[in-house]
């Protein structure tokens, strides 16, 4: 039963897991960063950076002792390679190189993404390939076709910014403070989600992608203005994320080739009314829904080390030259879209 570390530092969340290849997770450790950037209102790249590298070998080492195992004990070392903010990228797979190197056991570069897409099977172990994917995150909303592991077909992305990105600049714009997605979805519980006009960008056309850069802006002057309640646009820009998601994966759903399963991973998969809104379309259309337990929606090792170990039993592992990479896409042959969807 093989052992797999993993290792996250890609954003603003330093976590060390340790996973076994029958879904088993034998411990996981995690230490969050927001009292640092609250008072910037948002991440700063270099304080997390900083943050990464004071506390990943602490959690390494904790997660070890909660396993009761060595780094003898384990099998490989899987870290976050990318996509993410640069620094702390690199806080984490230099780690996951030194104790690789310094253990001698193989490198398994993972692609934060996969470990999104991934992380349903960790959670459900009859979760078959091939599957549809809605991931959506802070910084990433992408619809895939899940056929393997390393295997991806895109069918969409954003062309401008993420819905999780959306929930974050919100949350701004009401004084929320971060995180903003679960600040946003507590007030939006108060309120009306029809009460304020807002627009829902692309829904309904024959185009496959995604934006928001719109709605946020639209937000922006509906706090502005002055007419509504905080907690009347909370649930009212929701409301407009929730209708773009449903209506974009709909369109997916009909251009996607028997899916086994429709599938929701990443941050905004933790948000209920996401949820309760997709699971409704997969039973439309007659397939099951799936999505992982809220703590491993949002950034975790376990996903890291799940997907390492599904890559690490494809015989796919890593040298210790592997790069870490600010944009990593999942499907390398997707074509370029127009905006800025390049970055996905």
């Amino acid at each position: 039963m093989p052992i797999i570390l993993g290792l996250e530092s890609s954003c603003d969340e330093t976590a060390a897991a340790l996973v076994a290849d029958d879904r088993t997770i034998l411990s996981h450790r995690l230490a969050g960063q927001e009292a640092a950037h609250r008072p910037y209102g948002g991440v700063v790249p270099e304080i997390a950076a900083r943050a990464h590298v004071e506390a990943l070998m602490p959690l390494v080492e904790a997660a070890l002792a909660d396993a009761n195992l060595t780094l003898a004990d384990v099998d490989a070392i899987a870290a976050t390679a990318g996509p993410g903010l640069i620094g702390g990228v690199m806080v984490g797979l230099v780690t996951g190189k030194a104790l690789a190197h310094a253990a001698g056991k193989p490198l398994v570069a993972v692609n934060h993404l996969e470990g999104h897409a991934l992380s349903p099977r960790l959670a459900d172990p009859s979760l078959r390939f091939p599957y549809l994917l809605l991931l959506v995150s802070g910084g990433h909303c992408q619809l895939l076709e899940v056929r393997g592991v390393g295997d991806y077909r895109r069918l969409a992305t954003t062309i401008d910014d993420a819905a999780g990105e959306a929930f974050d600049k919100t949350a701004k714009l009401l004084g929320l403070g971060i995180p903003g997605g679960p600040k946003v979805e507590a007030l939006a519980r108060e309120g009306n989600p029809r009460a304020v006009p807002l627009p829902r960008p692309l829904l309904g056309t024959s185009e496959p992608h995604f934006s928001f850069a719109g709605l946020k802006s639209a937000v922006m002057r509906a706090v502005e203005s002055g007419q509504w309640s905080d907690a009347d646009i909370a649930a009212s820009f929701q409301q407009a994320v929730v209708d773009c998601l449903v209506d974009r994966t709909r369109r997916a759903l009909d251009a996607a080739e028997a899916p086994s399963a429709l599938v929701v991973a990443g941050g905004v998969a933790a948000n209920a009314a996401v949820r309760g809104a997709l699971e409704a379309l997969a039973q439309a259309h007659g397939l099951p829904f799936v999505a992982p337990p809220l703590w491993l929606c949002t950034d975790n090792a376990a996903m890291i080390g799940w997907a390492g170990a599904e890559r690490f039993a494809a015989g796919l592992v890593d040298d210790l030259a592997f790069p870490a990479r600010p944009r990593w896409p999942l499907d390398p042959e997707a074509e370029t879209v127009r905006g800025a969807g390049v970055k996905a």
